[in-house]
């Protein structure tokens, strides 16, 4: 667990209790559009709120690359997660992931506060390098720097979120104790989770993050990565995305997709179940079905009210 100072109601929802909580990432009406229905999104976000999910997560994705092949749920992460907030009571809210290179300190620092406020305290927030090369010349960043940058703006939203009127200097500017980021947060800080490895040594992620988020991986080096994790970080949080593809035979056996898996909810049940045998602690899960709302009651009667 993260610090007392760290763990927001957001936090708490996913991590506190013992064994394995879900959440499900945006868009949910379709992995590939554009611009989703706002509507239907927001409708099948109160949804997966009352089958039990525990956290709905959102994409920072600046600009659209055809090549990288999506566009995230498209609507920029902030007003977004305010507006799944008014219409969601007390589900977690993520961020999977903010591209920490590519925003001002100052302006993640502002806006997450603000979020987590509206939502009472529910907003965890993934942190990212950054993938999409064109990106980093769009926003003249130097993309070989951008380790650097991730730990200097990672340090720098944490002490605006701690200080009154810090004196703070960074690549991305400077503050000589004139100014004061308001609002606070409802907590120390947001909770803060590396994602992937950031251009970061596990390390650092273990010392510095509240917990860390990775991608899906083979069974055996999942184990692998959870037996270090574990060593370096004690009880802090792993959490994980996996892409779910339920199929139409409930007993069909896996067929590997880009990050996740296509199989009958049968063989889902069994690698949930082995997940938190290992000790993951969150799951995001991206569904890959037409029909997501009955993947949803589909997964929330097989899977989670087994786990």
């Amino acid at each position: 667990m993260a610090t007392d100072g760290h763990a927001n109601a957001g936090f708490r929802r996913l991590f506190a209790a013992d064994g394995l909580t879900v959440g499900i990432g945006f868009p949910l009406t379709g992995a590939t559009r554009s611009r989703p229905d706002i509507d239907a999104e927001l409708r099948l976000a109160n949804r997966a709120e009352s089958l039990g999910f525990d956290g709905l997560w959102a994409r920072d994705v600046p600009t659209y690359w055809p090549k990288f092949g999506d566009a995230g749920q498209t609507f920029d992460v902030w007003p977004w997660l305010s507006s799944v907030a008014a219409h969601t009571d007390d589900i977690a809210l993520g961020t999977a992931s903010i591209v920490l290179p590519l925003r001002h300190p100052i302006h993640v620092a502002k806006s997450a506060a603000t979020v987590d406020r509206l939502s009472d305290g529910r907003l965890v927030l993934g942190v990212a390098s950054g993938d999409r090369d064109p990106e980093f010349a769009a926003f003249g960043v130097d993309r070989e720097e951008r380790g650097a940058a991730f730990r200097e703006r990672f340090d720098a939203i944490r002490t605006l979120w701690r200080e009154e009127f810090p004196e703070l200097e960074g690549e991305w500017g400077r503050l000589e104790g004139e100014l004061e980021v308001v609002p606070s947060p409802t907590t120390e800080t947001v909770p803060l989770l590396p994602t992937g490895n950031a251009r970061q040594s596990r390390a650092w992620i273990a010392e510095h993050g509240d917990g860390w988020l990775f991608y899906q991986l083979p069974e055996n080096t999942l184990e692998s990565y959870l037996s270090d994790w574990r060593a370096d970080a004690g009880t802090k949080p792993y959490a994980m995305a996996v892409r779910v593809a339920l199929a139409d035979d409930p007993t069909a056996g896996p067929e590997p997709l880009h990050q996740g898996y296509r199989a009958g909810i049968e063989w889902f049940r069994e690698y949930f179940r082995r997940l938190e045998g290992y000790g993951v602690d969150h799951v995001v899960v991206g569904f890959e079905n037409d029909d997501t709302e009955r993947a949803l009651e589909t997964f929330a009667d097989e899977i989670l009210a087994t786990l």
